[in-house]
């Protein structure tokens, strides 16, 4: 793939939660949650703000966690950059302080029903891109992808385990920051996928720690021919519709959550292919 030129068109996205074939038997509902936000820095320019989150399969409230981690991380990152901050200058201190607003945030959620956090155990994914910089936060697992200078799909964490099968870390639990994976990017991204733990069969080659590409270049190609700035709700509908369907569910069982955004245009992809 030759150089990659890049546009200043708008962040375009599709963005979608579905259900696992495996909650539908047991009749719960899907865990999963996500956020889409289009932010300004200090300069003026577009910040995209990605958030997923998996709510923890034994947690009795895991749907209202995740949704409550979603939405207080895109606050939280709101506020920040309201005080002047650009992606570029964001630290583990800062990613430190938007953790302690989720818990902050479930533990008022718990007390208001009666529960307790560990009720609202969830992951956590955001991928914060700026013009010039992007900063990533993970707990748990799942992963974020984005596209180097020349294309290719590389991931940013790779998924986090726990000490046992099939286990991993929340953003509920005490020592949620000692697990946090925090770090920003000195450089322009174009491209950006976040993805929870029931995507990863997809697109993850567990044995080579490597990211299937042909799965998100394929993926990508209707939002980079997309029309619409910030969140195209057309392409989610029809994302959470194939996450839904049997190609897919035949491969995994758990909910799903994926996010795509570009901020190339289809014109720009040709011309460097």
């Amino acid at each position: 793939m030759g150089d990659r030129r890049m546009t200043s068109a708008t962040w375009r996205i599709a963005a979608a939660s579905s259900i696992g074939t495996s909650h539908v038997k047991q009749g719960s509902v899907c865990q999963d949650s996500h956020a889409c936000r289009i932010m300004q820095d200090a300069d003026g320019s577009d910040v995209v703000v990605l958030v997923a989150s998996d709510g923890a399969g034994s947690a009795t409230r895991a749907d209202a966690g995740s949704d409550c981690a979603c939405s207080t991380i895109v606050e939280a990152v709101e506020v920040c950059l309201a005080k002047g901050r650009r992606v570029a200058s964001f630290t583990f201190d800062d990613a430190r302080d938007w953790v302690d607003h989720v818990q902050r945030a479930i533990a008022y959620r718990a007390e208001q029903d009666g529960a307790t956090e560990r009720d609202y155990a969830c992951t956590l994914l955001v991928a914060i891109v700026g013009t010039d910089a992007a900063a990533f936060l993970q707990i748990g697992d799942g992963a974020m992808v984005a596209t180097d200078e020349i294309g290719e799909w590389s991931w940013i964490h790779w998924p986090q385990r726990g000490d046992y099968a099939n286990s991993t870390y929340f953003v509920t639990e005490k020592n949620a920051c000692n697990q946090m994976a925090f770090d920003v990017i000195a450089r322009p991204i174009d491209d950006v996928a976040v993805f929870t733990d029931g995507i990863e069969p997809l697109v993850l080659h567990y044995a080579t720690k490597t990211v299937h590409s042909p799965f998100f270049n394929a993926m990508l190609g209707p939002v980079l021919a997309s029309t619409r700035s910030g969140l195209d709700r057309n392409l989610s509908t029809s994302l959470e519709k194939y996450l839904a369907s049997p190609k897919v569910c035949e491969r995994t069982d758990d909910d799903k959550t994926l996010i795509l955004a570009t901020r190339r245009n289809a014109a720009a992809t040709t011309e460097s292919a």
